[in-house]
């Protein structure tokens, strides 16, 4: 049952984006044959929350530079079992942070990808089936770095390209205009 309110999620995530039909696809099938889809020790891929954290103006994201991958990205990680996503990716981006003044601008899931990631120590190479949420911080707020990152920044939309130009972060950048258009 736990697996039934992430799935409900994404039915109305379809409904929003209905040209995301084949990765929402790719989820439910993953999440319906997978009960262990929110646990770590499914080494063939697993489901992790994040959080996609915009200034009151949406004119700026917060980005850490990935300690393990090297690249710059949203903060979230693992649910290790917890099935509520929002609070996994609220853990996380304060956890990864610092940011205090968190808030969650929607229920409704933000956006969704499926990465890879390569083997690191004893982990083998897996998928992450990533559910992303939308946040609002104090641009003032201090960031504090953890120590699973190198860096991390509040970057200006714009320039977000110059550090991380992949599919999955322009969407996100695509659909904060739209969220700021609508705010």
């Amino acid at each position: 049952m736990h697996r039934q309110s992430i799935l409900n999620q994404l039915r109305v995530y379809g409904s929003r984006f209905p040209e995301e039909a084949q990765t929402i696809s790719t989820f439910e099938t993953f999440i319906n044959q997978n009960a262990d889809c929110f646990e770590r020790r499914n080494k063939s891929g697993h489901l992790t929350g994040s959080a996609w954290i915009v200034n009151k103006s949406y004119t700026r994201v917060v980005l850490v530079l990935h300690g393990k991958l090297n690249v710059w990205i949203q903060p979230g990680g693992h649910a290790d079992g917890n099935s509520d996503l929002i609070a996994v990716a609220q853990m996380e981006a304060h956890e990864e942070t610092g940011l205090t003044s968190l808030k969650l601008l929607s229920n409704n899931i933000f956006d969704i990808s499926i990465h890879q990631i390569p083997a690191f120590g004893i982990e083998p190479e897996h998928h992450h089936y990533d559910i992303r949420y939308l946040f609002k911080s104090d641009l003032n707020e201090p960031l504090i770095c953890s120590s699973e990152s190198h860096s991390l920044s509040w970057v200006k939309l714009d320039e977000i390209e110059q550090n991380n130009s992949s599919e999955s972060i322009l969407r996100m950048v695509a659909k904060t205009t739209t969220e700021k258009l609508r705010s």
